[in-house]
This record gives C-alpha cells, sequence and structure tokens, in this order.
C-alpha cells in the first residue's frame, strides 16, 4: 500500500514537475519559427505573421516569435519611412522586450534578441534624426551583446553583430573616439570585426546550420566592400555565393541589386530588378522601383523618368526623393531640355527630406542653382553605371581647356582618373589622381579629398605602404564642402588596415 502511495506520489510530483517546465518561458527555433524568420527576411510578411500567430497559439510560451516579430516592424518602419506608424510601433518594442526579459535568462538567446531587438530599434531611431535614443540603443544592445559572449561563448550569434559595431568603431577618426568610449563604452577595430564576421560564416559552412547564414554574409560583403579595400569581385562572391535568391525574395533583389551597382554590373542590377517578385504575398518595396529607375538613368535609358516618377508617388516626402528629383532633372539635361531641369530641380528644392547624403546634396544644387555641366554629368552618370569605355569616348572629345571654369576643369581631371581607376589603368589613373590633389587641394570641391583617398587605395593594393599613408594623410588634411566625414572615415580605416 505505502509503495502505491509512494509510486503516485512520484508520478504527480513528474506530471506537475513537467507542467511547470512546459509553462515556463523558453526561447526555441523549432520549424514553424523558422519558416517564419524566413519568411521575414523574404518581406512575405502576411505568410510569417500568420506562422507566427499559430506558434504562439499553439506554444505560447517560446519566446522566440516576439524576436522575429519585431523583424517585422522594423522592416515596415524602416521600408515605409512612416513616423507615424514608428511612433506607434515602438509600444511592440517595449512590450516585446518585457516579456523577454521575463523569460529563460539561461538561454544564450535571451541577451541576444533582447540585444538585435535594440539595434534594430536603433536604425530606426537614426532614419529619424533622434540620435540620442540612437545611440542609448546601440550602447546598451553592445554591452549585452559583450555579457551574452562571456557567458555563451560558444553561442556563434552574438559575433555576428558585435563584428559589425567593432568593425563600424574602428572607422571613428581619433579626434571622435573619446567620444563613442564615453558615450558608449565602445572599442574595435576593422580587423576584428572582420575576424568576428569570418568566424560565423566559417561556423555556418562547417555545420550546415543556415539559420544566420544570410545576414551575416549580407554584413560581411559590404564590410569588406566599404572598408576593407578588398576587391569587388572578392565582395561580390561572398554575397552571390549564399542562399540569397532576387527573384523569390525582395530583400534578396535589394541586396544583391545594390551589391551590384556598387560594382559596376548595372546591367545585371537592372535584369534582378525588372524579374523581382510581385504580388500580394510581398510587402511592398517602393525603393526597389527608385533603384530600377536610377540604374537605368545610369545607362541613358529613355523610360528611367517613369521608374523615379513611380517611387516619388509612392513616397511623398520620404528619403530619396529629393535625389530623384534631382536625376529626373538630369535626364532632361542631358536631353537638351533646360526648362524641364529648372522644372524639376525647383521640385527637389520643395519636396523631400534631407536626412541623407544624396539628398543633402540634390538640395544644395538646387539652392545654389548650381546647374551641372551636361558633358561632366553625362561621363559621371556612366561612370557611376560601370559604363567606363562610354564614359571616357564622353570626355576625350574634349580637354580641360575646353572648360573656362577652373571647378569644371578640376571636375575633368578628376574624371578621368576615376574612370582609368576603375578600368584598371592604375599608372594613368594614379597620374590623374595627382593632378587634381595638385589643382583642387585649396579649393571647396571633394574632387582632390577624394582623389588623394583613391590613390591611397591603389597604393595599398600594391603593397606601398609610406606611399598609402602620405596619400590616406592628404585626404585628412582637406576639408571640402562634401562628403567629407564619409572620405576622412575611409582614410582613417586605410590607415587602421596599414597599422594592423
Amino acid at each position: 500500500m505505502k509503495i502505491r502511495v509512494l509510486f503516485l506520489l512520484l508520478v504527480s510530483l513528474l506530471i506537475n514537475s513537467h507542467t511547470q517546465a512546459q509553462a515556463s518561458p523558453y526561447f526555441t527555433f523549432n520549424e514553424e519559427v523558422r519558416l517564419a524568420y524566413q519568411r521575414a527576411l523574404e518581406l512575405r510578411v502576411q505568410e510569417s505573421s500568420l506562422l507566427l500567430a499559430t506558434e504562439k497559439r499553439e506554444h505560447p510560451n517560446n519566446y522566440m516569435v516576439y524576436f522575429v516579430e519585431n523583424y517585422l516592424d522594423f522592416m515596415r518602419v524602416f521600408i515605409d519611412e512612416d513616423e507615424d506608424a514608428f511612433d506607434l510601433l515602438t509600444k511592440n518594442k517595449d512590450r516585446r522586450l518585457a516579456f523577454i526579459e521575463a523569460g529563460d535568462t539561461n538561454s544564450p538567446y535571451y541577451l541576444y534578441t533582447q540585444a538585435e531587438i535594440k539595434l534594430q530599434w536603433a536604425l530606426l531611431h537614426l532614419k529619424f534624426d533622434e540620435y540620442v535614443p540612437a545611440l542609448s540603443n546601440i550602447r546598451s544592445a553592445y554591452k549585452m551583446l559583450n555579457k551574452n559572449l562571456a557567458k555563451h561563448p560558444d553561442f556563434i550569434a552574438s559575433k555576428k553583430s558585435l563584428g559589425l559595431l567593432h568593425a563600424l568603431v574602428g572607422t571613428v577618426p581619433d579626434n571622435y573616439k573619446w567620444a563613442v568610449k564615453l558615450l558608449a563604452g565602445m572599442d574595435g577595430t576593422i580587423e576584428q570585426g572582420r575576424r568576428e564576421i569570418e568566424e560565423v560564416i566559417d561556423f555556418h559552412r562547417k555545420n550546415g546550420d543556415k539559420l544566420f547564414e544570410t545576414e551575416t554574409s549580407v554584413f560581411y560583403a559590404f564590410l569588406m566592400l566599404h572598408l576593407n579595400n578588398s576587391s569587388n569581385d572578392r565582395a561580390w562572391n561572398i554575397l552571390n555565393s549564399g542562399e540569397l535568391n532576387p527573384k523569390t525574395s525582395a530583400l534578396a533583389c535589394f541586396v544583391l541589386a545594390n551589391m551590384a551597382m556598387r560594382i559596376g554590373k548595372n546591367d545585371l542590377a537592372i535584369e534582378m530588378l525588372e524579374d523581382r517578385p510581385r504580388g500580394a504575398e510581398f510587402y511592398k518595396m517602393p525603393y526597389l522601383e527608385f533603384m530600377l529607375g536610377l540604374a537605368k538613368f545610369r545607362r541613358l535609358d529613355q523610360d528611367a523618368p517613369q521608374y523615379l516618377q513611380n517611387y516619388i508617388s509612392s513616397m511623398g516626402n520620404g528619403n530619396y526623393v529629393k535625389e530623384a528629383y534631382q536625376k529626373i532633372a538630369w535626364f532632361h539635361l542631358l536631353n537638351d531640355n533646360e526648362l524641364q531641369y529648372q522644372q524639376y530641380m525647383s521640385f527637389c528644392k520643395s519636396y523631400g527630406r534631407e536626412s541623407v547624403g544624396s539628398d543633402k546634396s540634390a538640395q544644395t544644387e538646387a539652392e545654389n542653382k548650381d546647374q551641372p555641366n551636361p558633358i561632366l554629368l553625362k561621363a559621371r552618370v556612366l561612370f557611376d553605371g560601370g559604363y567606363y569605355s562610354r564614359a571616357e569616348q564622353t570626355l576625350l572629345q574634349y580637354q580641360s581647356t575646353d572648360f573656362s571654369d577652373a571647378g569644371l576643369q578640376l571636375e575633368y581631371v578628376y574624371r578621368l582618373g576615376r574612370i582609368f581607376h576603375e578600368s584598371g589603368e592604375t599608372q594613368k589613373a594614379i597620374n590623374y589622381y595627382q593632378k587634381t590633389v595638385d589643382q583642387g587641394r585649396s579649393q571647396k570641391y571633394y574632387y582632390a579629398c577624394n582623389a588623394a583617398l583613391k590613390m591611397g587605395l591603389l597604393y595599398e593594393t600594391a603593397g606601398e605602404k609610406t606611399k598609402a599613408k602620405m596619400a590616406y594623410d592628404t585626404c585628412l588634411d582637406m576639408s571640402p564642402n562634401q562628403y567629407k566625414h564619409s572620405l576622412h572615415g575611409k582614410a582613417k580605416a586605410g590607415l587602421n588596415r596599414l597599422d594592423n
């Protein structure tokens, strides 16, 4: 009898223990959540939301759903640039963090998911020029990721975001690093970030777990292209060898087409953007229409303005609207319609925001009435599309003395340097870059500053460290009226690489 009572008591305790364990919050990337996460990255928002709703109903204590849910809100606000939605959905962020904070503190996902949510909202704060909360979220996320790495050294995902943060901090000029350390407690180098992200990619490929491979590959490719002076082909191969499919994922189309446009594969970018996935199951991404219009304009296609106008109609006063108006204006200028150029530059002045650099540049042109020279503009547009031979032919029909203005003469020399650089004619490029620096060192334009930066990159690639350092220092000694911080950041990144 006693044995039977003890047996029933033991069974009861086991059942209660199991029930309590099941009732405790936990973090699991089960099949349903994995699929929801994948669909979120593909911008299949409705399908992802339905999968998460099912998971909440069937496994209400799996708090991983809140991590994926935040991706959906982040992408909606980031893509639409809707400040009202941003204000409204901020409440979701706080609610999700409150849920996760009540979760399993021993899980490696406990701190990781909180950090990722804060990083995503930091990007949104930056998009709407809210720098104090952005910095606060970055600081908090940075501390959480470091703590998680110390607590769970085998949890590789922590290094994905830490690597990017370390690399970005490594580009901050010395005279601003005190602020980063004081306000955010952050430190790092480009080399450190590169190693960490490479470790994550290597882990995924060796272990066959592709959960975070897509995100990590994107981070790494852009890091190598923008901060590490890698060849364009290497950056492209890293990105193109992953799981990204531009025909099934709108986000993949954005990433791959964006990279293709940056490295002179403009025709391929147009092909991907024209064949991008469309339909009710995909969240609308108007920026892809802007990219298509921009890519077509760089090829001087006659239908380019209609895509840029489509973007303007979708975005109202959002980012890149000023640039879109500017590019339509340029199109008309290159087609000998100065009246239409003036009309669209007036639209550029009146509509859109001035948050991003290209919009600020467009606004400056509109306010100052700095009408570009059509010859130099045509060469510039073709160069931006990677059509180097066409750009060179456009310029070599003239000489610098054919331009009466000193600024136009400087731009002519600079444009030839850029063309020869990207065409692989290194010595010609260096000669024209040096000429640009000599002529434009004291001018307000960015040409000389960027020419010095590009010389540094060429010398660095050739292994001529002393000359590379001199070129980077020359870049840092100049203060152009445009792109100063960006150019100086890249020069500093070059000096950091050489020191390592």
